[in-house]
């Protein structure tokens, strides 16, 4: 036994015997079970080992077909009321959903080893960390786990021997079969079950499952947030860093802006930029009354597709040693990986995503799943911050809200204060493109990027933001909206993107600390055109003052429907925010 914490042995002793597996192994986190773990998943042909000398500890994985990604239909949230858990997610009773998976779980490990992997989310010794027990019988989970977590007996150590605040995730392959696929989470239980999957976002439950849709329960009652947001450092030439929190739907960048390498006009200057997390932010209010932020994860769980050295090399360089691949191709020559996106040499002898023959040169299908996905150290990325493990986190100087809007959002604006920030939060949206399913130019909102992730009431959600920024005061960081996505009328981006919105970062930066001037307009604070560094772009200022643009009507038409979009909150739509949005009508005119 790695603990004597009697909360965490009852439990782990209920699990087995609801469960029945032959063998227990608890994870203690050492080189050596680990060792031994992969050399077991590789010849049970779990996972294969990759070319040594060019992915140095580099694993390749295969899903089956019908587990390639997030489930949100079947993903659940369990609280007693069902009015708790809000329109935006699918409820069920507890005691119903208890009674229907016990069953499915009974035995469910028979013929299997369960591992027993406790692991903290965020840095060990951080009051700002949790824990959680997860236990399992895939060894690819464990392998996973360890990458994205701080998994073994040092998670034991934090959670020390008296506590029972630790989240309770139990997860089984079961036969992989979709009718059957659940994830659900019991906020009031702090407890998480999976079944049927083998896909990480299903079944590593301290990703999405607690540090988001447990945690956002968690901080609502403790008073902190679990965000889905980025946090990026960046530092001036005189050696001061100052830290970024953004939040963006999917497909927005939020990968390539969390490892940004600055252009060149920056670089030379000595300006770095510097990656604190990619996909998860927990925020508390600190000992000073600013905000502070650690990044709960340990890794990243990275889409392949698309990743290359163009498009984010830091991104591509965190997968070359001790990473894991899923779902990418297998390039038989050498025993390496291959993605769509990744370079214009697809190989010719090599296996697909399915585990079929596959040749990039002849075959009509893609050779890796769409979501196919890297879990890499965060250690590995070359921006990593050195205040990646520093337990009292990083101070928040600016949250940045982002989607994908053709012609409504302009470049960049500041909110009024806190308030109207949290507003344009909720009103975060994306217009559906090509890639998604469904038509192109529809408008999804996705509040602060939270619709699938957050564990509660959206309007109560709402309300916790509100109620953050009256305790934050005058410490409250800056609020800002950003769109790299304005099309020109050919449906061309005007905005070159990657490494230039460092230009944009340059001045919410320069707000914060009251170093440039804004304009007031309908919607928020904007730059003056002027004071967006364009030197170096193929651009002219009269490009920038047209990506700054407010269309009232644009504006107006969206107004319309964000009070359709707030009326499914129902009462529980904070006051505070319908207020914001009839302000801004009037401000339109």
């Amino acid at each position: 036994m790695l603990t004597n914490n009697k909360n965490v042995l009852t439990w782990v002793d209920e699990m087995v015997a609801l469960t029945k597996p032959d063998k227990v192994v608890w994870i203690d986190g050492s080189e050596e079970q680990l060792i031994a773990l992969r050399e077991e998943s590789v010849a049970i042909g779990e996972i294969k080992k990759l070319n040594e000398e060019k992915l140095p500890g580099c694993y390749i994985h295969n899903t089956k077909e019908n587990d390639v990604a997030r489930v949100e239909h079947r993903t659940f949230i369990c609280s007693q009321k069902e009015e708790d858990a809000g329109p935006t997610n699918n409820w069920k009773d507890p005691k119903e959903m208890y009674a229907m998976l016990t069953p499915m779980f009974d035995g469910v490990m028979k013929g299997r080893t369960m591992y027993v992997i406790p692991y903290s989310m965020g840095p060990i010794g951080s009051k700002m960390s949790k824990v959680g027990v997860e236990v399992t019988d895939s060894i690819y989970v464990v392998l996973n786990m360890d990458i994205m977590t701080r998994m073994g007996k040092d998670a034991f150590v934090q959670l020390g021997d008296e506590s029972n605040d630790f989240v309770r995730g139990l997860h089984s392959k079961a036969d992989i079969d979709p009718e059957n696929r659940y994830i659900c989470h019991f906020p009031e239980d702090n407890t998480i079950w999976s079944i049927n999957s083998g896909y990480g976002g299903n079944v590593l439950l301290g990703k999405k499952c607690f540090a988001l849709r447990i945690a956002s329960y968690q901080g609502k009652n403790e008073g902190w947030m679990a965000e889905h947001m980025l946090i990026l450092g960046v530092e001036n030439p005189q050696g001061e860093v100052k830290y970024i929190g953004a939040a963006f739907p999917s497909a927005c960048g939020k990968t390539n802006l969390a490892m940004l390498i600055p252009p060149d006009v920056y670089a030379k200057q000595g300006y770095k930029v510097w990656c604190v997390g990619d996909d998860i932010a927990w925020l508390r209010k600190g000992d000073d009354g600013r905000l502070w932020a650690i990044n709960p994860e340990n890794g990243f769980f990275g889409v392949a597709p698309g990743t290359n050295l163009k498009s984010n090399p830091n991104a591509l360089h965190s997968t070359e040693k001790n990473t894991i691949f899923t779902n990418v191709v297998n390039n038989l020559d050498d025993n390496t990986v291959w993605w769509e996106g990744l370079d214009k040499n697809p190989p010719e002898n090599a296996i697909d995503w399915k585990g079929n023959p596959w040749n990039g040169k002849t075959s009509a299908e893609k050779g890796a799943h769409p979501n196919s996905r890297f879990t890499a150290p965060a250690i590995n990325c070359p921006c990593i911050s050195s205040e990646f493990n520093n337990p009292q986190g990083v101070p928040i100087s600016a949250i940045v809200f982002g989607g994908r809007r053709a012609k409504t959002a302009p470049l960049v604006y500041q909110s009024f204060d806190w308030t109207h920030g949290v507003f344009v939060g909720s009103i975060m949206a994306s217009e559906t493109t090509a890639a998604a399913a469904g038509a192109v130019g529809v408008v999804r909102r996705d509040p602060m990027a939270m619709l699938p992730f957050c564990g509660y009431h959206m309007g109560d959600y709402f309300a916790h933001w509100l109620k953050m920024g009256v305790s934050l005061g005058d410490n409250a960081p800056k609020i800002f909206n950003v769109n790299w996505f304005r099309t020109d009328d050919e449906g061309h981006f005007i905005w070159p993107g990657f490494g230039d919105n460092m230009r944009v970062l340059s001045w919410i930066l320069d707000r914060c600390e009251g170093k440039a001037d804004a304009v007031e307009t309908a919607i928020g604070y904007e730059p003056n055109a002027e004071d967006i560094n364009i030197e170096g772009l193929d651009i002219d200022v009269d490009v920038i003052r047209g990506l700054l643009d407010v269309d009232a009507d644009l504006w107006k038409q969206d107004a319309a429907a964000i009070k359709e979009f707030y009326s499914t909150f129902g009462d529980k739509m904070p006051a505070a925010l319908l207020d914001e949005l009839a302000k801004l009508e009037k401000r339109l005119g």
